[in-house]
């Protein structure tokens, strides 16, 4: 029985293994940064559409406002004015700052107001994978009532 030469092991090309995790670190960071970008921009774009709603709830209260109370028979009765809704709206919208605009307010029925609110939202950090900018609205409907 012979035994195997003692010494270094031998430099087999097909069997050298050195480097070859190095190519998957590399894809999973690259995976791992764009999974950080997109959900970045995601984040700012649920809460540019989380400010917009709240504007619009707001600028509806406010054109909630632009009412003339009358009296017909003894019985107070609200009346929506159209002018002074939308002053009232347009004030709120001109006061918090942003590029929001006031796109309708109107009243069906005299007694509630519907606002919409427009606006637009564009990526804060940069990712291939994401639109450059996403058109944005949101509406709010208030009802006035006398009890």
């Amino acid at each position: 029985m012979t035994t195997p030469p003692m010494g270094p092991p031998s430099a087999d090309p097909v069997g050298d293994e050195d480097g070859s995790v190095l190519p998957l670190v590399l894809g999973y960071a690259v995976l791992a940064i764009a999974l950080i970008l997109v959900c970045a921009n995601a984040t700012s774009l649920y809460l540019s559409q989380k400010r917009l709603d709240a504007l619009a709830d707001a600028a509806a209260l406010a054109a909630a406002d632009g009412f003339a109370l009358t009296i017909e028979d003894g019985t107070p009765h609200v009346r929506l004015e159209q002018d002074r809704m939308r002053e009232q709206a347009q004030a709120v919208v001109d006061a918090i700052p942003g590029e929001a605009t006031l796109a309708s307010v109107t009243s069906s029925d005299d007694v509630s107001v519907r606002v919409v609110v427009s606006g637009s939202w564009a990526p804060p950090v940069f990712a291939p994978f994401v639109p450059d900018g996403v058109p944005l609205s949101a509406t709010a409907t208030v009802r006035n009532a006398l009890d």
